[in-house]
């Protein structure tokens, strides 16, 4: 049986020094287990990772497309606990000089929701659903 938990999720990083200052200005913490190879930061209930992107493709044992622009095919998610946190949250992303694709705006299925890219063009949505549950560490448990 695979446990069903996302634990770690692991970002290859193309530029590790611009992207670890990126997540650092957004005000995140990281582990004492970062060091000058990766970082690793503190969320509430999965790790999150930034690893040179050369050295993750090696390590899964696959080729790598040399371009940061390319989509990666993968979208991130902060769910917020009050509606009007995606707004707040996206103009702190914004002062940090995130790309913002797009503005917070109402979605069809009855929340809010924004997108952002960071420097290495990582889609992180910031979403509120009315349904989401939350434990006490923040951690969105059910929706």
């Amino acid at each position: 049986m695979v446990p069903q938990r996302v634990t770690l999720l692991t970002i290859g990083a193309y530029d590790l020094p611009v992207l670890r200052s990126f997540y650092q200005a957004l005000g995140w913490e990281e582990t004492e287990i970062s060091s000058d190879q990766y970082a690793v930061f503190k969320t509430a209930g999965v790790l999150l990772s930034l690893f040179p992107i050369a050295e993750l493709a090696k390590d899964a044992g696959i080729e790598f497309s040399k371009s940061p622009d390319s989509f990666h095919g993968v979208t991130f998610a902060i769910n917020v606990e009050q509606v009007e946190q995606v707004d707040t949250v996206i103009e702190s992303v914004r002062r940090t000089g995130a790309k913002i694709l797009r503005e917070p705006s109402d979605a069809f299925w009855g929340g809010r929701t924004a997108y952002f890219a960071d420097p290495e063009n990582n889609l992180w949505e910031v979403a509120w659903n009315p349904s989401a549950v939350f434990d006490e560490r923040g951690a969105m448990i059910d929706f």
